[in-house]
């Protein structure tokens, strides 16, 4: 699937909830309902009127689950968070098994800018600012895989372990910036062949940015490397 094809993917084929609400779990059936609300408009579509709405109960009773805004926004957030983890591991499921760690790391980059293109009401509001007691309580797998993979890159000597630390907070800048300036619009007009060519330098430069262990050089690009340089199909 291309980038350009991906906006018309399940999120924007999946049909909304309607109709009253029966059964069941009312507080998750609120939060489906407020992620399916923030995947067309973004966080400041998620409200618990709308989500009730959308659900069929009445405010009322949705009041006695989410008490305001931000308690359901912060339940679409990790739900969000977490629909772009499987997006990301979906992706690395599409390479062999045995493919090491610096193709995985391209292939969650890919995924990651795959889903916000796809979804990108989802993908703002997982990252939406809102009112939090610290750091510990951001619940972000994307960023925990992320992680996992930087350090498996020093246990197989790509990267030097003293250019380890804080890692994360580079790659992320750079594939989190380049999927918020496709998503806004701010980049120049471009065909998706030039696009993805584009995205795809962006990940080869990470490569080369972590590529300062002792067996870098072991690490040619394999062929699933190369395929994504030539787009994301």
């Amino acid at each position: 699937m291309t980038t350009s094809e991906s906006a018309t993917g399940p999120a924007a084929q999946r049909p909304s909830r309607e109709g009253p609400y029966h059964h069941g779990d009312l507080r998750n059936a609120l939060v489906r309902a407020a992620a399916e609300l923030a995947e067309t408009g973004g966080p400041e579509a998620v409200t618990v009127r709308a989500a009730a709405r959308r659900v069929g109960v009445t405010p009322t009773a949705a009041y006695r689950h989410f008490t305001n805004h931000e308690q359901l926004l912060a339940a679409a957030q990790e739900q969000a968070q977490q629909t772009l983890f499987d997006a990301m591991a979906e992706t690395i499921r599409t390479f062999p098994p045995d493919a090491d760690a610096v193709t995985r790391l391209f292939a969650v980059g890919r995924g990651y800018i795959v889903f916000a293109l796809r979804e990108p009401g989802l993908f703002r509001t997982a990252f939406c600012n809102r009112e939090q007691d610290g750091p510990e309580e951001w619940n972000s797998p994307a960023f925990g895989l992320l992680s996992d993979l930087l350090d498996e890159l020093v246990e197989i000597g790509f990267t030097d372990p003293a250019h380890r630390p804080d890692a994360e907070f580079a790659a992320w800048s750079a594939v989190h910036g380049m999927a918020s300036l496709l998503i806004e619009r701010a980049l120049p007009e471009q065909g998706p062949q030039a696009r993805d060519l584009a995205i795809a330098r962006m990940l080869a430069m990470i490569e080369r940015g972590l590529a300062t262990g002792p067996k870098a050089a072991d690490f040619p690009r394999s062929a699933q490397r190369a395929a994504m340089l030539d787009g994301l199909d």
